[in-house]
């Protein structure tokens, strides 16, 4: 997955509400993190980052 943002996943700990106004979020990445073998997070050229998660079948 990738997006525009050049902040880096957020951890458990700074996880908060979503909301339409631009709020906190980040329990996509407790919960990818969690069910994956390997995370790695690549900064774009473009600008922005990649988020990549191995999974087992």
């Amino acid at each position: 997955m990738h997006d525009n943002s050049p902040k880096a996943p957020r951890s458990p700990a700074h996880a908060g509400p979503r909301s339409k106004k631009g709020g906190a979020g980040g329990f996509g990445w407790p919960v990818g993190h969690h069910l994956a073998r390997a995370t790695a997070v690549t900064r774009r050229l473009t600008g922005g980052k990649t988020v990549s998660a191995l999974l087992d079948r």
